[in-house]
C-alpha cells in the first residue's frame, strides 16, 4: 500500500478559497475557543503537529485510531488535543486542520504567524513501528541524526526545539534522573544550582512522576524566546534540551534565534512553504 505522505509541492496557500472559503476561519474560531478555555492545549496541538510531521510527513496519520497505529506508540500516548481536531472538522482534510490548528495555537499564545499551504491528502497508513521521534533523553548526536534523517539540519533543530517555549513535561525519567542520579555525585552539573531546589520540589525523587513542570520556566503559556534564555542560564528542563546548549554548533544557531525575526523565519521555513522537508523517508 502506498504511503499517504503529503509533499510541499502538492499544496498551496488558499487551496480551499473556491471550494470551502470559510474553512480556515472555521478552524481558527474553533481553536481560539478551546485555547482560550485551556491555554495548555496550544502546546498540545503544536506538539501533535510535530509528531505527525516527523514520521511520514504532515499527513494526519497520527490521528488514526486503531491497534498498532502511530497514536499507540509510546511517545504519542501523552498527546493532547484530539478532541479539538474533531471539533474543528470541516470539508477539508484532517491533515490540513492539524496544520492550521498548530499555526493558530502559536498565534493565540503570542507567537508568529505563517502562511499554511493546504491541500494535503490524509494519510491512510499509520504504524506505531514507524515512530522514531526525538526523545527527552537523547544525546546531541542522536538528535542530530534523527533530524538529518528527515532532511533537517541543526538550524532546523534549533527552531523546532524552540517550540518548548510552551507546554509542560511529566516529572518522570529522564527529568528525575537529571535532578538526582545524573552522576554518582547527584544532579546534572549543568543545571543552575539556584534553580535545582525549585525543580526538586516540583519533582520529588521517589514519587510525583506524574507531576508536570513547565518547559519554559515562568512562560509556559507564552510563545516567546525566553526558552533559549533559560537554556543559557542552565534552566532547561529536559536533558536533551540542556545538552544541546552545550553543543557549539547548536549554541551558535541558538544565539541567532534569540533574535525574534530568526525564530519566525525558522518556523515559517519548516512548517510553511518548505514543508517538503518532511518528505517521504526524509527525501
Amino acid at each position: 500500500m502506498a504511503k499517504g505522505v503529503v509533499h510541499g509541492g502538492d499544496t498551496r496557500v488558499g487551496f480551499y478559497s473556491s471550494t470551502c472559503p470559510r474553512a480556515e476561519s472555521i478552524v481558527k474560531s474553533t481553536i481560539k475557543s478551546h485555547v482560550k478555555s485551556d491555554p495548555t492545549l496550544g502546546a498540545g496541538l503544536l506538539r501533535m503537529h510535530f509528531h505527525d510531521c516527523f514520521v511520514e510527513g504532515c499527513d494526519g496519520s497520527v490521528l488514526i485510531v486503531g491497534s498498532d497505529t502511530e497514536r499507540t506508540a509510546s511517545p504519542n500516548l501523552s498527546l493532547r488535543g484530539f478532541e479539538v481536531i474533531d471539533d474543528a472538522k470541516t470539508l477539508v482534510s484532517c491533515a490540513d486542520i492539524l496544520a492550521l490548528a498548530a499555526r493558530d495555537s502559536v498565534v493565540l499564545l503570542g507567537g508568529p504567524s505563517w502562511k499554511v499551504p493546504t491541500g494535503r491528502r490524509d494519510g491512510r497508513v499509520s504504524k506505531a513501528s514507524d515512530v522514531n521521534l526525538p526523545g527527552p533523553g537523547d544525546s546531541v548526536d542522536v538528535q542530530k541524526q534523527k533530524f538529518a534523517a528527515k532532511g533537517l539540519n541543526t538550524q532546523d533543530l534549533v527552531a523546532l526545539v524552540g517550540g518548548h517555549t510552551i507546554g509542560t513535561a511529566a516529572c518522570a525519567v529522564p527529568i528525575t534522573t537529571s535532578l538526582y542520579n545524573f552522576t554518582r555525585n547527584g544532579p546534572d552539573p549543568s543545571i543552575d544550582p539556584s534553580f535545582l531546589p525549585q525543580l526538586q520540589a516540583l519533582c520529588p525523587q521517589n514519587n510525583g512522576g506524574s507531576n508536570r513542570v513547565a518547559l519554559d520556566d515562568g512562560s509556559q503559556n507564552k510563545f516567546d524566546t525566553s526558552y533559549f534564555y533559560n537554556l543559557r542560564k542552565g534552566r532547561g528542563i529536559l536533558q536533551s534540551d540542556q545538552a544541546l546548549w552545550n553543543d557549539d554548533d547548536y549554541k551558535g544557531h541558538c544565539a541567532e534565534v534569540l533574535g525574534w525575526i530568526d525564530i519566525q523565519c525558522g518556523i515559517w521555513k519548516i512548517y510553511g512553504e518548505d514543508e517538503q522537508h518532511w518528505g517521504e523517508d526524509g527525501d
